[in-house]
């Protein structure tokens, strides 16, 4: 199976050549949601580049760099026209970690950005329901799987 025709990341359901592709390829997302999810995308492929394109320049840090998180889930909670409320779980060194964030976002000569957002990030317990989608607990999915790698 391609990168096109696997799953997208975003968890949309649809594969991501129908996905988040586009908007990562062409900066087209159309909607506040859409561009949340293709960000989260470019978190998930390590790119960086999209990333800072896609963020406000009033608000774009200057000294950016992804770190070597692996992300493991999102999900949207609330989505309206210009902000996203969701989850984003990742695993950063021996730790799962939950990122809960408000995003805000604005369309500028037709794109949208990101400005800022309210966000906490909290670990993820043992016990918690792992958010790779696999319905099993952390401690027996994605923390076991960290730990052979």
């Amino acid at each position: 199976m391609t990168k096109q025709e696997a799953t997208c990341p975003c968890g949309s359901g649809n594969t991501f050549a129908s996905c988040c592709q586009p908007s990562i390829t062409n900066d087209s997302a159309n909607s506040a949601e859409q561009l949340m999810r293709s960000r989260y995308t470019a978190f998930v492929l390590g790119d960086a580049a999209y990333i800072l394109k896609t963020w406000h320049p009033d608000t774009r840090p200057h000294d950016f760099q992804l770190g070597k998180s692996r992300w493991l889930g999102l999900t949207i909670h609330h989505a309206d026209t210009d902000t996203v409320s969701f989850s984003a779980a990742f695993h950063a060194g021996n730790k799962g970690m939950l990122l809960k964030e408000t995003s805000r976002f604005v369309c500028m000569d037709n794109h949208w950005r990101y400005i800022d957002g309210d966000c906490t990030v909290t670990p993820i317990k043992r016990n918690d329901a792992c958010f790779c989608g696999s319905n099993i607990k952390y401690k027996n999915c994605c923390v076991k799987r960290a730990s052979n790698e």
